[in-house]
């Protein structure tokens, strides 16, 4: 007979990668708000850096994914109803959905914008990020509107995300504090 060791907290690769997304979407967010306030000589190193960082994390979400599909994360608590784990579920699926749309609808857009030829986009400076060539390569007008939806896209999106990530902060606070909820060495993910 086989012994099965069941699965009680996330890996620390997961963990990791959790965090570490989780910290440069709130960077990402947080750069996002406040373009209107940064002064003209300044604005291109926040687009440039908020672009960069939107590409880093569309590649950790992707590694998120990718070690989430090879590694299993741990049973959700038996004291937890079916209505709380089908939305744990859906919010984890939106939530990935998210991470990777945030990212290419950004890229799309920026890869439409009509001064996309004249300005390279760096990756942190460091050398150029290509933008999508089937994008560049579209007619003036078909541009102009690709680049109006992914950029209403990228705007809604981003609100979706907000309430995900409020629902998602609340429920792991709920399990964690509430000692009916509580779910030990789950870890937050």
């Amino acid at each position: 007979m086989e012994n099965v060791v069941k699965q009680t907290r996330y890996t620390t690769t997961a963990i990791v990668l959790h965090w570490i997304v989780a910290i440069g979407i709130i960077a990402n967010v947080i750069l996002a708000w406040v373009f209107e306030y940064i002064p003209d000589a300044h604005i291109r190193l926040a687009i440039d850096t908020h672009k960069s960082l939107g590409i880093t994390l569309l590649g950790f979400a992707l590694l998120r994914l990718l070690w989430r599909f090879t590694h299993k994360p741990p049973a959700y608590p038996i004291k937890q109803n079916v209505l709380e784990k089908f939305l744990a579920k859906a919010t984890h699926a939106m939530l990935y959905f998210l991470m990777l749309m945030l990212p290419i609808s950004g890229w799309v857009h920026d890869s439409a914008w009509i001064a996309a030829p004249e300005i390279p986009m760096n990756l942190f400076g460091l050398f150029e990020w290509p933008r999508i060539t089937y994008v560049m390569d579209l007619g003036a007008e078909a541009k102009k509107t690709v680049h109006t939806i992914t950029g209403c896209m990228h705007t809604y999106f981003s609100y979706a995300l907000y309430a995900l990530v409020f629902l998602h902060v609340s429920a792991a606070l709920m399990h964690h504090f509430s000692p009916t909820k509580r779910v030990r060495g789950r870890g937050i993910i």
